[in-house]
């Protein structure tokens, strides 16, 4: 019964449980979120292993068959990336209690760990539809419980930063919510399979094209695409701990899933790079992105907005990925989808722990902080280490793949850009790592992290190791996706 339930029970379970959460004391509640998340993350497993037994996996919500009756469908694609979004969120739930507690006020808690729980049914809902439409309904979910999780902290400046992010993202959803009324005007359906093959029809038409743009760019907002990235420093810079790990590993990975769902299945290949111009300006964009955010990066004097930025450069990555129209190039970018989600949750984790200790994530205050917090730092500098690339490491596994395919393609300078935007990671990495080890803190003594944060950071850290050196499950996955990408041809 689970198994033929499978599907719906991955959004239903913790979509339920966010207005039980309402209901309930936050101690209580944060032990009813973890369970779940954990029950969530349990069924995404048994999803992946259901998939790769029997491929493509359909579940008609009401038994109404597609194209009438509204689908969630998951293949090899949707399967990674609800694996990506639930594994995260289960590790974030087991840190989140001191943290919370020390960055949420005590009256917004249960709201807090339903607003997490709405995210997380967001996010996994769009992974799993086979609807558009529903893809904007979920994509809504996820991102109206997101500007309230970033408004929790008790700093003011978060809630400016959920205020832009409110701006930018309603008009990132408002341009997805255009182009699939567009798209349904001339094809009179929303089921992404059905849809794939009405558009051959009708493909050369001024509406599909302005439609396919509205879509591109308003998935461009919500991943944070160079240059519609301003938003998401001052998000991930003045959002609880918590908050920015969470989004930072699994909100623009999921909006990339979206822009890749659009791109590579409804409109195909061969439509959506019909155009050089547009072919060579998501080239352009990439490139520009892995250079100018790492240099913005380096400029920065926060160490959670110099991670966000290194997002927006990673997200160049990605895009470089599907720019290459190669399976070598689309398993380049899967593969970062799973790898960068791991670097990053690790990261903003251990800052986390910073901020717990000493109350502030400027770069100055992390003087000394590798003798006073030395697995917290430790974790930091694996973290790094997974970001620059560096061998044994999952970052490096994701850059070997993308380099593979661009002197696959013989696109030598972009193998250049790859290389140069490593060297910049590794400066403004040592900025923080230097601070740590080779500066003197005017505060002696010990003051490491409580276990309950300690152990999921080095969950995430352990894991940017683990799948460095056993990349078996994360290539076959990320392989398999761009197969199925491409169309079916390797």
């Amino acid at each position: 019964m689970v198994m033929d339930n499978l599907i719906v029970l991955l959004v239903i379970v913790p979509l339920l449980t966010a207005p039980v959460c309402m209901l309930l004391p936050a101690r209580i509640t944060w032990l009813l979120t973890t369970l779940v998340s954990w029950v969530v993350f349990g069924l995404a497993v048994l999803m992946v292993m259901q998939v790769q037994e029997v491929g493509t996996l359909s579940y008609h919500l009401g038994g109404w068959e597609p194209p009438w009756g509204i689908e969630y469908r998951v293949d090899e694609l949707s399967a990674l990336v609800a694996l990506i979004v639930a594994a995260i969120a289960a590790v974030v739930m087991l840190y989140a209690r001191r943290s919370v507690n020390s960055e949420v006020d005590e009256r917004n808690r249960t709201g807090f760990y339903a607003a997490y729980m709405l995210a997380l049914a967001g996010l996994l809902g769009i992974t799993v539809t086979g609807d558009v439409f529903n893809v904007f309904v979920f994509l809504e979910i996820s991102s109206l419980s997101s500007y309230i999780l970033i408004s929790q902290h008790r700093d003011r400046r978060a809630l400016l930063a959920a205020f832009q992010y409110l701006v930018m993202g309603t008009i990132g959803a408002t341009f997805l919510l255009i182009g699939i009324g567009l798209l349904y005007a001339m094809t009179g359906t929303l089921n992404m399979s059905d849809l794939a093959v009405r558009l051959n029809g009708v493909e050369e038409t001024r509406t599909v094209y302005t439609g396919f743009a509205f879509i591109v760019v308003g998935a461009g907002i919500k991943l944070a695409m160079f240059p519609l990235h301003w938003w998401l420093p001052n998000a991930y810079a003045y959002a609880p701990s918590v908050v920015g790990a969470f989004l930072a590993a699994t909100a623009t990975k999921v909006a990339v899933y979206v822009l890749l769902r659009f791109v590579f299945t409804v409109f195909g290949v061969e439509f959506s790079f019909r155009s050089d111009f547009f072919h060579y300006a998501v080239v352009i964009l990439a490139a520009t992105a892995i250079i100018v955010a790492s240099v913005m990066a380096i400029l920065q004097t926060n160490a959670k907005r110099l991670l966000a930025y290194s997002s927006v450069a990673q997200i160049g990555y990605m895009l470089l990925g599907i720019a290459m129209l190669s399976t070598l190039g689309l398993t380049a970018t899967n593969l970062h989808l799973f790898n960068h989600a791991l670097m990053k949750g690790a990261l903003f984790l251990a800052l986390g722990c910073v901020a717990l200790r000493i109350g502030v994530t400027d770069i100055v205050g992390f003087k000394g902080l590798g003798k006073r917090m030395p697995l917290t730092m430790a974790a930091f500098v694996i973290g790094g280490l997974s970001l620059i690339g560096i061998p044994g490491t999952v970052g490096f596994i994701s850059k070997w793949y993308l380099v593979l395919a661009a002197f696959e393609l013989g696109w030598w300078p972009l193998i250049v850009v790859i290389l140069l935007g490593s060297l910049l990671a590794v400066i403004y990495v040592w900025k923080i790592v230097e601070a740590a080890y080779f500066q003197e803190s005017a505060y002696p003594g010990r003051c490491e992290a409580p276990l309950s944060m300690l152990i999921p950071t080095m969950v995430l850290t352990l894991a940017n190791i683990w799948f460095g050196l056993d990349t078996r499950l994360p290539v076959t996955l990320a392989n398999d996706a761009a197969v199925l990408l491409m169309g079916g041809n390797p």
